[in-house]
């Protein structure tokens, strides 16, 4: 056995002790990685976030390069300057993808995994096509297992899928937003007819947020049922992103700014190295 399973399997021993002993917590850390991979749809890619309708892999949140941002990868790297990042992420992925982008990771063998999907199983053509929540419970779970068959050693951090209505909320009286939306045909399960109050609409916005708001239950829950695996108590789907943190080619993904203040708020609710 060697130095990184001992480590893993004391912080994983720990947390199990901390939750059946009473008294406080005492914090065990756990071992820095020497590799990690990014799983996850177009915005994981940083997808329009340095130019029109392209891949900016280097401003990515989780393995990135670019400074400003600040992303997993550059706050690792202060600590482990030998990290090495393999984004397997795929511009326009569900979560029926994140099975063979893990089997990536696995070939790859790191030491950490981050993942955030989910965003275009609510984002759809229309409401009827969103991811039934079971099915999507059914893939993300098939994920999750190939990495921990896999990557039995590997720390893995899942982030929750952005509040796609704050999207709404926030665009809705841009006109440049309203018309990249229509034009792109972008998220229409949760976009279209965005100034519109009719009943009809304000109660599809609502369960399609609910949508999202049930699919970050089953990632919370699958990655609770790993030792291995931290979600983000709910952090992404929570933090109140402004108009300027998204991207002016297309409204809907993060530019830099808000790809460094996903970096930020998904760092902070992960592990701390």
């Amino acid at each position: 056995m060697d130095i990184r399973r001992i480590l893993v399997a004391c912080t994983i021993l720990a947390t199990a002790l901390v939750t059946l002993a009473a008294g406080p917590a005492v914090a065990v850390a756990a071992p820095v990685p020497d590799s990690m991979a990014s799983l996850g749809d177009s915005i994981t890619r940083g997808f329009n976030a340095c130019g029109f309708y392209v891949d900016c892999t280097s401003r990515s949140w989780s393995t990135g390069s670019y400074s400003s941002v600040n992303s997993h990868y550059t706050r690792i790297r202060a600590v482990n300057s030998g990290l090495s990042a393999n984004n397997d992420a795929k511009t326009g992925a569900k979560v029926a993808d994140l099975a063979g982008q893990a089997d990536k990771a696995v070939a790859q063998g790191v030491d950490y995994v981050t993942i955030l999907i989910g965003a275009n199983d609510a984002c759809t053509s229309s409401e009827s096509s969103m991811t039934s929540v079971a099915d999507f419970e059914t893939r993300f779970r098939a994920g999750m297992d190939r990495l921990r068959t896999g990557l039995p050693d590997a720390l893995v951090f899942v982030a929750s899928v952005p509040d796609i209505k704050r999207l709404w909320e926030v665009g809705k009286g841009s006109s440049s937003a309203r018309s990249a939306w229509s034009l792109f045909g972008i998220c229409q399960s949760m976009l279209a007819k965005p100034t519109s109050t009719a009943d009809a609409d304000v109660a599809r916005r609502d369960r399609v947020r609910q949508r999202v708001a049930d699919f970050n239950q089953v990632l919370a829950r699958v990655c609770g049922e790993h030792p291995a695996c931290k979600y983000d108590g709910g952090a992404v789907f929570g933090y109140p992103f402004a108009l300027s943190q998204i991207s002016t080619w297309d409204y809907f993904h993060p530019n830099t700014t808000g790809q460094r203040v996903l970096a930020e708020v998904t760092y902070a609710a992960g592990y701390g190295w």
